[in-house]
């Protein structure tokens, strides 16, 4: 999910939308656990320490994180990727990958379902959600890139062609660079 942790408190408190927000603890040795996009401007983002947060952002609200809330909302989104595949590899609360080679609703394509489920998403919890789509499990959608993912959506589809690596990819973040890809595997 894009910003999920911020963007379930922004979603249950308006007050809260279009402030630079974090959720976790703002005390000397807190931690921030998510930040809405307002907040990331300031270059704040998860894992950093709260004080370093606050001299980049002194605007920022913290919040304390309602984890209940968040499972609640993921087990939501869960529901809706059950509908369309069996198989669903959760990697977080707000994070899975799909398997829809063989899907239970087939709506034509892989990104045909991926847009499905994000429109779903957003009617179900009134939430955003990022998708790629790749022919495996292991390389990215090219629309995903270096962004957090929220949904993985692939397809084994036959007849689908395995493009080479983009050339806007410098050497540095080639396939190479996934863990346990070697060159000579390429």
């Amino acid at each position: 999910m894009d910003a999920f942790y911020a963007s379930v408190e922004q979603r249950d408190d308006p007050s809260l939308r279009g402030v630079p927000l974090a959720v976790g603890g703002s005390r000397e040795r807190g931690v921030v656990a998510a930040a809405s996009y307002e907040a990331r401007r300031f270059g704040v983002h998860s894992a950093m320490p709260s004080v370093v947060a606050r001299r980049r952002c002194p605007d920022l609200v913290f919040v304390r994180p309602r984890f209940d809330v968040y499972k609640a909302v993921s087990q939501q989104i869960h529901a809706i990727f059950a509908r369309y595949t069996p198989t669903i590899q959760p990697l977080s609360l707000d994070e899975a990958t799909l398997d829809v080679t063989t899907p239970l609703l087939d709506r034509g394509s892989a990104s045909a379902i991926a847009a499905e489920i994000r429109a779903a998403i957003r009617q179900k919890t009134g939430l955003t959600a990022s998708a790629g789509v790749s022919y495996n499990n292991v390389w990215p959608a090219p629309s995903a890139s270096s962004l957090t993912t929220t949904l993985a959506v692939y397809a084994n589809v036959s007849g689908l062609r395995a493009e080479p690596w983009p050339r806007w990819r410098s050497a540095r973040s080639g396939p190479h660079k996934f863990p346990g890809v070697e060159r000579h595997m390429l």
